[in-house]
């Protein structure tokens, strides 16, 4: 007998009210389900390109319905919101799906709910949309503009013309839309960046040496966790933003260095290839669970010089010795990352709000394991000014034995600054913040 074949529109729309049901992180929720699904290599393709499209562009599409619909479209339930969503994507921006594939695919769809009424709604607000030539409604005001156009809430919009400005932020958000680069950091201590790729390349991951770092690769396509060369432990996935936070920490062979909140461990692997497997890393995580990820990891990739434990960064260990470099990248709102997971900003900004005391608590334990002599790295994968700016600038004014240090020297892009939020445009990365500070006394 035929085996059903798994519907890749069907799967879309059913992770999607997942995401708005239950709050899950969409690259999570998609490697799960692709774990134990069927669906071949094509229709994981149209599928991961759907689910993500449509959910980037979610702001867009609803307005989109809003306007072409026959009644209240905030009245929708969450199947045929995502339905209509995932139809009117392919029509606006998958340029190999014919209209009416578009339409009678989400037809089919809505003719599964329990509202006999919604397959008529469905295909009437669609070809209403076809036939006003897929206009897309423009609000007056420049903030409403790129809301619409990048599918960004007014308030974060808003939020970040007062604090980047005009030109910045449509930069941001043009950059959040579209699939983001991958990156990956060499293990130098077993291959070169030359020698990996083109291991990568016989595994079907194209790759270059990125024209900023010469132990990282820019991946062209391929699945490159799958490989065997990842197997082997001779790289790890790192965004440029993370690879530049390590450059800042500047840990060399001999030293002390902690890891303050390291899982899943990225930065640890790269801090301790940088020390060339030689000292004393200790990479810390408050769950026991995210611990074992970095301990496998580092394993994985022979690195014996990390020391991963289970540790409560905002409360002062006597186990944890004083250090030469110590890192803090501490949790925060995620908002430099919305192009790998889009559903970040969509949430309500006051729900960040109880995040800088604890970012700064963070801070402020940490710097208690520093040396004389000794650099604390503060750092966020946000643009915020109350989680970035506003954390180290207090931090400095309530702890006169630290000052700003220069995050780096020799890279030509923002050499001497002591504090910097990395725009995606900088380095074609992700966005980022990082300050470094020294201890004088």
């Amino acid at each position: 007998m035929p085996v059903n074949k798994e519907n890749p529109r069907k799967t879309a729309v059913k992770l999607l009210c997942r995401i708005e049901n239950g709050g899950a992180y969409s690259n999570l929720l998609l490697d799960e389900h692709f774990k134990r699904s069927k669906m071949d290599a094509q229709d994981r393709k149209f599928c991961t390109a759907l689910f993500y499209g449509t959910l980037e562009r979610q702001l867009t599409l609803d307005e989109v319905i809003r306007t072409y619909s026959s009644k209240p479209s905030d009245k929708l339930s969450s199947d045929v919101r995502n339905i209509l969503r995932t139809a009117v994507y392919q029509l606006l921006y998958m340029n190999s799906v014919p209209e009416s594939a578009a339409v009678n695919e989400a037809v089919k769809l809505a003719s599964m709910t329990k509202n006999p009424a919604v397959k008529g709604y469905v295909n009437g607000l669609l070809r209403a949309f076809i036939r006003a030539e897929k206009a897309v409604p423009e609000p007056e005001g420049y903030a409403e503009k790129l809301s619409v156009s990048y599918s960004c809430p007014l308030p974060l919009v808003k939020k970040w013309i007062t604090e980047l400005g005009e030109k910045n932020t449509q930069s941001l958000l043009a950059s959040s839309l579209g699939r983001p680069p991958v990156t990956v950091k060499v293990n130098t201590l077993r291959t070169s960046a030359e020698e990996l790729a083109a291991l990568l390349a016989d595994e079907g991951c194209p790759a270059e040496v990125n024209k900023y770092f010469a132990d990282c690769l820019d991946l062209h396509g391929g699945a490159p966790e799958a490989t065997q060369a990842y197997k082997n432990g001779l790289f790890h996935v790192q965004d440029i933003s993370s690879r530049l936070c390590c450059k800042a920490v500047d840990a060399h062979a001999g030293m002390t260095v902690l890891d303050l909140c390291a899982a899943p461990g990225g930065k640890t692997f790269t801090l301790a290839e940088d020390m060339k497997n030689i000292g004393r890393l200790i990479s810390c995580d408050l769950h026991e669970n995210r611990v074992r990820l970095i301990r496998n990891g580092a394993r994985s990739k022979g690195l014996d010089i990390v020391e991963a434990r289970s540790n409560d960064g905002k409360v002062h260990s006597l186990d944890i010795p004083l250090a030469d470099r110590v890192l803090c990248d501490v949790p925060c709102s995620g908002l430099g990352v919305i192009g790998r997971k889009p559903e970040i900003k969509y949430k309500d900004l006051t729900d960040f709000d109880g995040l800088p005391d604890v970012q700064y608590k963070i801070l402020d334990t940490s710097a208690r394991y520093v040396k004389t002599g000794g650099m604390l790295i503060y750092s966020t994968c946000t643009l915020s000014d109350a989680e970035n700016r506003c954390v180290a600038e207090r931090f400095l004014k309530e702890h006169t034995d630290f000052v700003p240090e220069p995050l780096w020297n020799g890279l030509g892009k923002f050499d001497g600054e002591t504090m910097l939020s990395v725009m995606p445009s900088y380095f074609e990365s992700d966005g980022f913040f990082i300050a470094k500070f020294k201890r004088v006394q």
